[in-house]
């Protein structure tokens, strides 16, 4: 099987950007089956910034009991990948103890794994820490030789998303690409200086790519919206070898896709084509497109608290689609106490296994697992991460909790951000961060 001539290639016709009827489902069946995935989570995500003192970004907590890396992963798994390779480097620890104890049930017998791989030295005098995102995959070449596959998806581990990866990669078979990157529709104000925007053609062939451009090219027809870069492309297993080589000699080179290979196959005429994120999750969160880049405190917050609204935009109960994570055995959440003035509640939040709210009402709010609120506290619009312990009358408001961390009795926060400011972190939007270091608490293993 291979190009524009091949089999799969004859099954449906070329959609280029138009919606089409959707592909056979054992025909997007057998290309995940010829895929190797491999997840880039090395990043140390410094935007997050105390968030990933001690954590990679991909091992962040987000949305009450998952990690960031646990939706590229399990959009593979349902998508019918289950060959993955995960390249980990910064602070890989934690999600290392993550992976093993929450994704360990795929099954060699039938040839599916997950292979975690860190940065490495070997006996090639010029391996080193990743350089870059080519890099990454370059260094693990053999492990992908060794698994022969047709296809190459590389993914970002460190995005919140729901994507069907079956379906962009019959689209790259269609087509008869060498490289198909995923991208999401984007106004032109909010990719002007943050992400990189890609400039096509009437097809969707890939004509120019920009990093993070001041003003961004739109897209053919929408003066409005600009096609930014996902960070997920898929290869033909072929055609990515023998770049990666290549582009390994190259000294000027940053060994970045965005940056160095991306430009570089459109100016050598490789046919490298955009993905919509709305071709390949129609059928996914009730049809609606999301897409987030947790890289800020703020994205953070906000990402998280959306999940607290009656109709979020990322539906985590579709049972057809499920968010895999390692489970922890915690019992229910329990809220105590309606008398003296105080009411264990929770309204618009979402409060995890294992959490203790005791006579205190949560507004707006999202708790992790293992959460004890003791009695008396105003809680309001606050994310607050595993295993924190809030004492009695605290009052917080706009803020970000560490894993670990014990608010002392009476601490206010998020309610005067220049006060915050002398001892915690408050970002450009005025959330505050606290972490246990700020509060002089011994630092936790984070897992």
């Amino acid at each position: 099987m291979g190009g524009p001539g091949s089999e799969l290639h004859s099954l449906m016709p070329s959609r280029y950007g138009t919606p089409a009827a959707l592909p056979d489902r054992s025909t997007m069946a057998q290309l995940a089956r010829q895929t190797v995935a491999m997840v880039l989570a090395g990043g140390r995500g410094s935007r997050l910034g105390p968030l990933t003192e001690w954590r990679a970004k991909p091992a962040v907590p987000f949305g009450g009991k998952f990690k960031i890396i646990d939706f590229a992963l399990s959009n593979c798994l349902n998508s019918g990948i289950r060959r993955i390779g995960i390249a980990t480097q910064y602070q890989s620890h934690g999600l290392i103890h993550h992976v093993q104890r929450g994704w360990s049930f795929l099954d060699g017998r039938f040839n599916e794994f997950i292979e975690l791989l860190p940065a490495q030295q070997s006996n090639d005098a010029t391996s080193d820490w990743y350089k870059g995102t080519a890099d990454a995959v370059y260094q693990n070449i053999e492990v992908l030789r060794r698994h022969d596959p047709r296809l190459v998806l590389v993914l970002a581990g460190d995005h919140i998303y729901k994507q069907d990866y079956a379906r962009m990669l019959f689209e790259h078979v269609d087509r008869g690409a060498d490289m198909t990157v995923g991208c999401v529709e984007v106004p032109v104000e909010e990719a002007a200086g943050q992400l990189g925007v890609m400039e096509v053609d009437a097809e969707y062939r890939v004509q120019g790519f920009e990093e993070k451009p001041a003003k961004p090219r739109t897209m053919p027809g929408r003066s409005d919206t600009a096609l930014a870069s996902m960070g997920i492309y898929i290869f033909n297993a072929a055609f990515l070898y023998d770049s990666l080589a290549e582009d390994a000699l190259a000294t000027q080179s940053t060994h970045d896709f965005g940056h160095d290979l991306i430009p570089k196959f459109i100016q050598g005429g490789a046919r490298v084509f955009a993905h919509r994120l709305r071709d390949s999750c129609t059928q996914l969160n009730e049809g609606r497109t999301y897409w987030r880049d947790v890289g800020t405190v703020d994205a953070f917050w906000e990402a998280n608290l959306e999940l607290t609204a009656v109709s979020p935009a990322l539906n985590l109960y579709d049972q057809s689609w499920p968010i895999w994570t390692f489970q922890e055995q915690l019992p229910p959440a329990k809220f105590v106490f309606d008398l003296d003035g105080r009411r264990g509640a929770a309204v618009d939040s979402m409060v995890s296994g294992g959490c203790i709210v005791s006579g205190s009402t949560i507004r707006h709010s999202l708790l992790f697992s293992n959460v004890r609120v003791h009695s008396y506290c105003t809680i309001h619009e606050a994310v607050i991460l595993p295993e924190v312990e809030i004492g009695r009358g605290a009052m917080l408001s706009r803020v970000v909790i560490d894993q670990g961390t014990r608010i002392p009795a009476g601490l206010c926060a998020g309610l005067d951000p220049e006060e915050d400011r002398k001892r915690f972190h408050v970002t450009e939007k005025g959330i505050t961060l606290i972490t246990p270091a700020m509060l002089g608490q011994r630092l936790h293993h984070l897992h």
